[in-house]
């Protein structure tokens, strides 16, 4: 999660646009949301999908994330730190067709 300083935005949803085609390569990657926002001081959410743990610890690992993560915009571009957090899913509904 995110907290983006005012102004920051643009800049910080156009990094995700320009990596989100490599992350879509990596073995086991499934789906990335970037969630911006509706309300001030809500954190952007950046909420990846793999099929597994192992699939997300390899992506961690390799050369594509550090390249992904070189270069961070500059710390006055966010209102706090930022954090990773990781889930299980429990509970997933879809729409029926």
């Amino acid at each position: 999660m995110y907290v983006v300083a005012n102004g920051w935005e643009e800049r910080f949803e156009a990094r995700f646009r320009r990596r989100a085609g490599q992350v879509g390569k990596q073995p086991g990657f499934v789906r990335m949301d970037v969630l911006r926002p509706a309300d001030e001081d809500i954190p952007y959410v950046v909420l990846t999908t793999w099929e597994d743990e192992a699939a997300f610890n390899n992506w961690v690992g390799s050369e594509d994330f550090k390249l992904a993560h070189q270069n961070p915009l500059p710390k006055e571009a966010f209102g706090s730190e930022g954090r990773l957090e990781r889930h299980e899913v429990v509970i997933s509904a879809r729409r029926e067709d």
